[in-house]
């Protein structure tokens, strides 16, 4: 992959060691001024090197396998120790480095980065101005039921015609 997306609040991140693949959210408590490149910037908090603890909506992934208990397995608590695989060439005013889409965290309990982002939480959302420099070819290719060049087509005006009435 060329290009890797930066993970935002809400990201879905998964523990390699819950029993059931069960999934927790990312929440960003560490800094709010940075956001990710979407429509509506004030939604999408960057997510950075510096969530660490307890920074999951539910701070679990379901039982854990590091903590079995006779036939059956402790609930995991989720704390986050220390990422990895973040942007390194940009350092936010949390002193915290930007997490990617492959970045990885650590447990206490589990063993280095079990923990994976399976969804870095950005959402692709086309603006005007996409469709404004899009290739009308390509575009037509993609979706044929839209002609993006009848889009901007100027619409005639009827301006001193009377009509009969």
């Amino acid at each position: 992959m060329s290009e890797k997306h930066y993970v935002v609040q809400g990201a879905v991140c998964q523990c390699s060691l819950s029993v059931a693949p069960e999934t927790d959210k990312i929440v960003v408590k560490t800094q709010g001024k940075h956001f990710g490149n979407e429509k509506e910037t004030s939604k999408k908090l960057l997510a950075t090197t510096k969530e660490i603890g307890q920074t999951l909506e539910k701070n679990t992934f379901g039982k854990c396998k590091k903590q079995p208990t006779g036939n059956d397995f402790k609930p995991c608590q989720a704390v986050i120790t220390k990422w990895t695989g973040f942007y390194e060439k940009v350092t936010l005013s949390n002193q915290g480095k930007i997490l990617l889409e492959d970045s990885k965290a650590t447990c206490p309990l589990g063993a280095p980065d079990c923990i994976k982002i399976i969804d870095h939480g950005q959402i692709a959302e086309p603006s005007e101005q996409n469709f404004k420099t899009i290739n009308p070819m390509l575009h037509n290719m993609i979706n044929p039921m839209v002609d993006v060049r009848d889009l901007y087509t100027q619409e005639a005006k009827h301006e001193g015609i009377i009509f009969n009435q």
